[in-house]
């Protein structure tokens, strides 16, 4: 199979990639040689097994496109476990804190801390004083 015109061949991609990498002093010119080496046998096989089953290329990657899926989300899984603990800890702390005359917040309901009084916000806007006491300071009102 010939190379599209201004399309790299193989040999020179991996090259290319080794002589970066040691460039850019992320790998030893071994190390190089090694990923490089590992590289182009997983290539070869590929295109062995594509020949061999007259099956596509992506159906040999599908085994390794699952195990990089589950590589990846068990990488990702504490930092969202981490995210969901912060967003819950910022919860708590805005919910103890209250709103406060003055300030800008999202659309939503607020009710007054003193007097119970419900404020409709349609739209980002800054709080007012309770329409029916004058007081300042708010919670949220949680259906």
């Amino acid at each position: 199979m010939k190379a599209a015109k201004g399309a790299m061949s193989l040999p020179h991609l991996f090259q290319s990639a080794k002589d970066t990498a040691v460039d850019l002093k992320e790998l030893s010119r071994d190390e190089a040689e090694r990923i490089a080496y590992y590289l182009r046998r997983d290539v070869e096989d590929a295109a062995s097994h594509a020949r061999q089953t007259r099956k596509e290329f992506r159906e040999w990657l599908r085994f390794d496109v699952a195990l990089i899926e589950d590589r990846l989300l068990g990488f990702l899984e504490p930092l969202v476990d981490h995210c969901r603990v912060e967003l819950d800890r910022l919860a708590m702390e805005a919910e103890v804190a209250g709103w406060h005359t003055g300030e800008i917040v999202s659309p939503g309901t607020l009710f007054c801390d003193a007097c119970g009084q419900e404020i409709h916000l349609h739209r980002i806007s800054h709080i007012p004083p309770c329409p029916k006491c004058k007081a300042t300071v708010f919670h949220r009102k949680r259906d």
